[in-house]
């Protein structure tokens, strides 16, 4: 509600955010456009949220189609307006002019009209109205100053009665209206516009006048799907983004293990690119699974695979997404590009995630935009995806073909991204072998070294470097020269275990000989003992005969002579 001006919610998504609060409440509103631009789907939800949420009972006034046919329609958009009917909180009043009839008794005038409505709205107490088209009620009229006249008068009957007016007109040339006149006198003018370019269909609001209050002024894109009328002002996106210190897995133990304190921050825009095949949409997946797997939810928007392809395909390297859709977890939406306009589809995917706030959004891929529209028109539509994403903490991952082995994407959003991974196919010993780059982590320490990115049916790995002669091997080029290592290292070993048995041979030789060889010292210095001790026997036993000999002698030579 904004001071000095009392507003009315339409209900709408998107549009009382632009407004401010909704439409100006006891005045009347001019909703015009051409013809299918979905004039008659904004007053019916205008009048029906005002029934169902606000507690304001309304009145729809045609003048062309038929209740039947009126209820029929929005009950396309979800809208119970039978039920509203029967509860008299909606009364639908069909007035059919036939131009052709008033001709034939002349000029005429609304007090029959005003008659007709003024019952209606006492009858059920409305506090809301619709007409629907006014350029019907005015078919009739010849003299255009009795018709300007008689718009004035309709539009203060309005006013003076205090009902929150909306009032559909027909586009006229070079005019808002074929009156041109109720733009005038209207306190709120919404122009509708439903144009087609490069054969895709677009739709936009503009609010051209609102007196006496602030609103936006730019076009934005609207939507009419099953889920109603909704608008989103997608020009007002700004910096605003939150930073966390959190970080989040990938669900790659490996990529999580590159980066110091383990995956990427949360809220952080991550870019994955490589040519077609290179695993791009699958890393994507797995980092969406990883987000289920915490018990958050994720929004997988996919521009190429539908729902089925995408499960399946996931399923071969042993990760179900099928089982977190069926929880509730993860939500897949599949659009061709061509479907919608890029701002179509800027609106589609804003809404779809303010709908499910999701902690993780993958976007698979964003070059598939590139043959939607300008470069310029594809990098702004990115931008403000990007925006959106960090102003609400949301971690985006966005997949990006390349159609040559180069770093730099099409789109030029490299430099929007806080995290890149380039993967790539090598072309060695006749097979393509995919290897994974961290190109940036903004405000992480990350490895810088190239790894094999390996998918099977237990995931995905990323192979330590191996680094042969001519740089980096992968695929059979790294098993065969792995397989020819291995082989060097056993010969080696053999080699190693060959001389050790050597060795040990000759050093029990040698321990041998040198036993032989200390046996035989043993026995010399046995022998050369026993020698000495002979030695010194025979000298004792020398010294004990000569003493001998010598007492003899003595003894002889003291004898008398008997003779």
């Amino acid at each position: 509600m904004t001071e000095g001006i009392a507003k009315s919610r339409t209900g709408i998504e998107g549009f009382d955010d632009l407004t401010l609060g909704g439409l100006p409440s006891g005045r009347p509103s001019l909703v015009c456009g051409s013809a299918g631009c979905g004039k008659t789907l904004f007053a019916s939800t205008f009048l029906i949220n005002g029934a169902r949420h606000s507690g304001e009972t309304g009145v729809f006034v045609t003048f062309e189609e038929r209740p039947v046919d009126i209820i029929d329609n929005v009950q396309s958009l979800g809208f119970d307006l039978q039920g509203l009917i029967d509860q008299e909180r909606i009364l639908i009043e069909h007035i059919a002019i036939d131009p052709t009839e008033v001709a034939e008794v002349g000029d005429y005038d609304l007090e029959a009209l005003f008659l007709r409505l003024e019952f209606a709205v006492d009858q059920i107490g409305a506090k809301r109205i619709v007409l629907d088209t006014i350029e019907s009620l005015f078919s009739a009229f010849q003299n255009p100053a009795v018709l300007r006249a008689e718009i004035r008068r309709l539009f203060d009957w309005l006013k003076q009665k205090g009902l929150t007016a909306v009032i559909t007109g027909e586009r006229g040339d070079g005019t808002l209206t074929r009156q041109g006149l109720e733009e005038y006198v209207s306190d709120c003018v919404i122009l509708l516009d439903h144009r087609v370019d490069n054969q895709i269909s677009t739709r936009r609001l503009r609010i051209v006048k609102y007196r006496g209050t602030a609103h936006g002024t730019n076009e934005y894109p609207f939507l009419i799907d099953e889920d109603g009328f909704s608008v989103l002002p997608v020009s007002s996106l700004g910096l605003n983004h939150k930073v966390y210190d959190e970080r989040i897995s990938t669900g790659v133990a490996d990529l999580d293990d590159m980066m110091a304190g383990g995956g990427f921050y949360r809220g952080s825009s991550v870019l994955i690119t490589g040519v077609a095949g290179s695993g791009k949409s699958s890393l994507s997946g797995m980092m969406a699974d990883a987000a289920c797997r915490r018990g958050e939810k994720a929004l997988y928007l996919s521009f190429e695979e539908s729902q089925a392809q995408t499960v399946r395909n996931m399923k071969s390297i042993g990760t179900d997404l099928g089982r977190w859709i069926g929880s509730g977890q993860l939500r897949y939406i599949a659009a061709r590009p061509t479907f919608y306009s890029l701002e179509m589809h800027l609106a589609v995917m804003l809404r779809e995630i303010a709908r499910f706030q999701p902690s993780v959004v993958v976007l698979d891929p964003i070059s598939a935009f590139l043959g939607s529209g300008e470069l310029g028109e594809v990098q702004a539509m990115l931008l403000r995806i990007v925006d959106y994403l960090k102003s609400h903490g949301i971690t985006g991952v966005f997949t990006h073909i390349a159609h040559a082995q180069d770093a730099e994407t099409d789109a030029g959003l490299s430099s929007l991204m806080d995290a890149w991974i380039l993967l790539l196919n090598r072309e060695s010993n006749g097979e393509f072998n995919r290897e994974l780059y961290l190109l940036k982590a903004r405000g992480t320490s990350h490895s810088n070294q190239v790894r094999e990115f390996v998918m099977s049916n237990n995931g995905i790995q990323l192979l330590e470097p191996y680094l042969g002669d001519g740089g980096a091997l992968t695929g059979s080029a790294r098993r065969a020269e792995e397989a020819r290592v291995r082989r060097a290292e056993a010969d080696r070993r053999s080699e190693v275990a060959r001389m050790q048995d050597q060795i040990v041979h000759r050093r029990r030789r040698a321990q041998a000989q040198i036993e032989a060889l200390q046996a035989e010292l043993a026995a010399d210095e046995s022998e050369l003992q026993r020698m000495t001790d002979a030695e010194d026997a025979y000298l004792k036993q020398s010294e004990i005969d000569i003493e001998a000999m010598a007492l003899a002698r003595r003894l002889r030579g003291a004898e008398p002579d008997r003779k």
